[in-house]
């Protein structure tokens, strides 16, 4: 009965760990890991690279998410919007929190030791940059192009798991996803841009102000777009991905159709749902144009 409960215990524990860095997340940049990947194969790659590039991403986005609790708790707890997360509430703690950062960060160096030598010898520093963006808040109000620039490496890192090597076309992928990501993320900034701004804490809206952040977050999408179309040009790949690239543009015209600076209720829709999408597309869009050219 006790070894039971134990074992339930532990379970409901893993849940909580799984939502308090929001696993389910991953879908924003995992497609782009391996459309890097597919570009730089002109194909799908092995089912032995795949697991490993899928165990380096996980493992990567674990320790990213886990630090950002870790070293946001304190301004959890004040801000009403998070103030029920697990480490402010308890349900997990802050060695529990650790230790999961820990085995994450084994499993995205054995990972990335497994692929390629240059993503081996610039596991660290790709680490470090995605970890960076969790204090970026304290210092600067670009800190949503310090978590595109995070995310951005994503394709790159996919691009270099295959080829061991840097490209142009890794690099304009990993920029549209850069300024893609940055783009929502200074949407849902809105959110806490009175709380930043009465903390001292900095982001485009707190400093900006909603009506000017929801302009900035369009520059940056038309940015996202030229970069993803350039990726194509680049790439040679055909109208499939253009027609991607179309939906694309729909999409982020009506995250802005779904929220608006004065009506921010429906944010997980315009957030996570638009822009999971929007990753998904992009990965079957560049997909389907490599096998059909193939």
């Amino acid at each position: 009965m006790n070894k039971s409960t134990q074992t339930i215990s532990w379970l409901d524990k893993l849940k909580i760990l799984l939502e308090m860095i929001k696993f389910q997340h991953t879908i924003f940049a995992l497609p782009f890991a391996f459309a890097g990947a597919l570009l730089a194969a002109r194909g799908f790659p092995g089912p032995e690279q795949s697991l490993w590039i899928l165990l380096a991403m996980i493992g990567a986005r674990t320790v990213a998410m886990g630090l950002n609790r870790i070293a946001d708790r304190e301004f959890d707890a004040e801000n009403p919007r998070t103030k029920d997360r697990a480490l402010v509430t308890g349900d997990i703690g802050t060695k529990e929190a650790w230790l999961m950062v820990l085995i994450a960060g084994a499993v995205y160096f054995i990972a990335a030791y497994n692929l390629t030598p240059l993503s081996f010898e610039l596991s660290p520093l790709f680490l470090f940059a995605i970890c960076f963006y969790s204090y970026t808040k304290r210092f600067t109000h670009m800190c949503h192009l310090f978590l595109g620039f995070a995310i951005g490496l994503a394709p790159v890192a996919g691009w270099i798991a295959i080829a061991n090597s840097i490209d142009t076309v890794a690099v304009l992928l990993g920029l549209g996803v850069m300024f893609w990501i940055a783009g929502f993320d200074v949407l849902y900034a809105c959110m806490d841009s009175e709380f930043d701004r009465k903390r001292g804490l900095h982001s485009i809206p707190a400093w900006l102000g909603r009506e000017n952040a929801f302009r900035v977050s369009a520059a940056f999408h038309i940015i996202a777009f030229v970069a993803f179309t350039a990726t194509g040009l680049a790439a040679s790949l055909n109208w499939i991905y253009f027609l991607g690239i179309a939906a694309t543009f729909v999409l982020l015209i009506l995250q802005r159709r779904v929220i608006t600076p004065n009506d921010l209720s429906k944010m997980n829709i315009a957030f996570f749902r638009l822009n999971a999408i929007i990753s998904v597309v992009l990965f079957f869009a560049t997909a389907l144009s490599l096998w059909s050219i193939s």
